[in-house]
């Protein structure tokens, strides 16, 4: 638990930082989301490993991901990701354009 310095300190840090809230709804999102939502350990099981991956190399039936902005899943089947995206796509760059698709 942090001390209530501590708690003073990070309250201020977050106060100085900007908020993505103050961007217009269809505003592109910033990189720095996408690296932040890809990274998170919600986003993929496996870790880094699966992101890279190929579609052609992931055994799993569905691939599921989650937008942390807007609490929406996206699932859609390994052989329809291929089918749309070819199986030389990477998981990170299909996840990416799903959730720029959908997100709201």
């Amino acid at each position: 638990m942090p001390t209530p310095k501590q708690m003073e300190k990070l309250a201020a840090e977050a106060a100085r930082r900007p908020s993505l809230s103050a961007a217009p709804p269809n505003a592109p999102l910033p990189a720095e989301y996408w690296e932040s939502v890809l990274k998170d350990p919600r986003a993929d099981a496996t870790g880094a490993r699966l992101r890279l991956r190929r579609l052609s190399e992931i055994p799993r039936h569905v691939l599921r991901i989650s937008c942390r902005r807007c609490e929406r899943t996206v699932e859609i089947q390994t052989a329809d990701a291929v089918r749309l995206y070819g199986g030389n796509a990477a998981w990170k760059d299909v996840a990416q354009r799903l959730l720029d698709n959908t997100c709201q």
